[in-house]
């Protein structure tokens, strides 16, 4: 069994400016920096960077003592034992301290005050390696010579293994293992992190996820936010999140760019997503017009629920949600609706017009939201279709859109406890 063996502890603040002595005893500089292999596995201290010069630092190996008066060489400085900067080493200072990181176990961006290093011996090596950072106040008040005020407060420490810097000095430090970390990331915690990102952190960051990722983020950010990201980012990659978001959410973004703006990704779309996204932007703002998705699934009526269940299959990874399945006929008529519990639990070969309930709650697309809320909250639906004069399906409001207005009225808790009692009743509301 290898075991590794904590040696000592201390933070970066505790030696930056400390003087850096030659065998004689003669004062050469002081600690400006830290140089660390950011290699993934453990971010491990190789040098230590005591001058302006940006391009070479004195190898970790040359130190003979590190105590609280300052650093001691084995030999004199000398020019040609000086390192240069690898690819895979960053000055830490620089790299972190000040700077904003994604806390990948607290979902969260924090801003480094400070970072916790330690002395660690291994099969007889002794190396120094960077074992966390700290984004609490302690270490703020630690740099400012005033950590005695906060003795009683404990540091908030995030584990090097948990972050993610916000900037990379080269392409070798995006690793794998960051990348990994953000997909185990919620969507709505992705969201808050870009939503307290600067500008060009913004841009950057999107950049560096999956089209997915980055598509179920924006989904999940406040209007001004997500409106603010298309801005800026490149053409063609906004106009293929577009493409792939629900078409109300991406007509809600485009109409609130300016007209040419929004007249360019529409045409950059492909057509038949554009048409979708078109029809939703001629509704008034605050209508079920606005307020639907056209991502519903339509069933016919003489269908089994066994085949009902192969279509859902097909379907189902295009739609806004399946927990309503909506029977049309030919001409898109709705002609009845009922649950996915209802499919399920069905005898195969039943066919959908034996299942479906005809007496439908439905909006129009001219109703104004407040009409919409009223009969989420009165038949606890968790998806509403949205018909014209003719009966004709156009899209379907999810609950999710609509919460924003009830919650005022009713706690959040207790209307997603409606839902449930409703969807585990079988029928859903889908009746008045």
């Amino acid at each position: 069994m290898v075991t590794v063996k904590v040696l000592n502890e201390f933070f970066f603040s505790d030696v930056l400016g400390k003087p850096i002595f030659d065998c004689q005893g003669k004062n050469v500089g002081r600690v400006k920096d830290m140089v660390v292999r950011w290699d993934g596995i453990s971010p491990r201290v190789t040098g230590i960077r005591f001058a302006k010069d940006v391009h070479s630092h004195l190898d970790i190996d040359q130190i003979n003592e590190w105590n609280e008066k300052g650093i001691t060489l084995f030999g004199k400085l000398e020019e040609h034992s000086l390192q240069p900067l690898e690819d895979d080493e960053i000055y830490v200072g620089k790299w972190l301290l000040d700077k904003q990181i994604i806390d990948m176990k607290g979902s969260r961006l924090v801003r480094v005050n400070d970072l916790k290093l330690t002395w660690v011996s291994h099969a007889d090596n002794k190396y120094m390696v960077l074992m966390a950072v700290d984004i609490g106040a302690r270490g703020l008040f630690r740099r400012l010579g005033l950590e005695f005020l906060l003795r009683n407060i404990e540091n908030k420490l995030v584990g090097w293994q948990y972050i993610k810097p916000l900037e990379n000095r080269t392409s070798v430090l995006q690793l794998t293992q960051e990348k990994e970390q953000l997909r185990q990331l919620h969507p709505a915690d992705i969201a808050d992190i870009i939503e307290n990102m600067n500008y060009k952190q913004r841009a950057d960051f999107i950049n560096s996820l999956d089209s997915q990722q980055a598509i179920d983020a924006l989904v999940e950010m406040e209007l001004d936010a997500q409106v603010e990201v298309i801005r800026q980012l490149d053409q063609d990659l906004a106009s293929d999140i577009l493409e792939e978001m629900p078409p109300d959410e991406a007509a809600d973004i485009l109409s609130e760019l300016p007209s040419d703006k929004s007249q360019e990704l529409l045409n950059l779309m492909e057509s038949e997503d554009a048409e979708d996204v078109r029809e939703l932007m001629q509704y008034e703002e605050g209508t079920a017009g606005a307020m639907m998705t056209t991502e519903f699934i339509g069933l016919p009526t003489t269908i089994t629920a066994e085949q009902a269940i192969n279509r859902l299959r097909e379907l189902a990874p295009e739609a806004e949600t399946i927990y309503y399945l909506y029977v049309v006929d030919d001409l898109e008529n709705l002609e009845g609706v009922l649950s996915l519990r209802e499919l399920i639990v069905a005898q195969p070969q039943t066919q959908l017009w034996e299942l479906m309930h005809t007496k439908i709650v439905a909006a129009h697309p001219e109703d104004d939201e407040q009409i919409v809320a009223d009969i989420f909250n009165k038949y606890g639906l968790l998806a509403l279709p949205v018909v014209d004069e003719a009966n004709v399906i156009l899209g379907i409001i999810t609950v999710d859109d609509v919460l924003d207005i009830l919650i005022p009225e009713r706690g959040r808790s207790e209307l997603l406890s409606r839902f449930i009692v409703h969807k585990r009743g079988g029928k859903g509301g889908l009746e008045q």
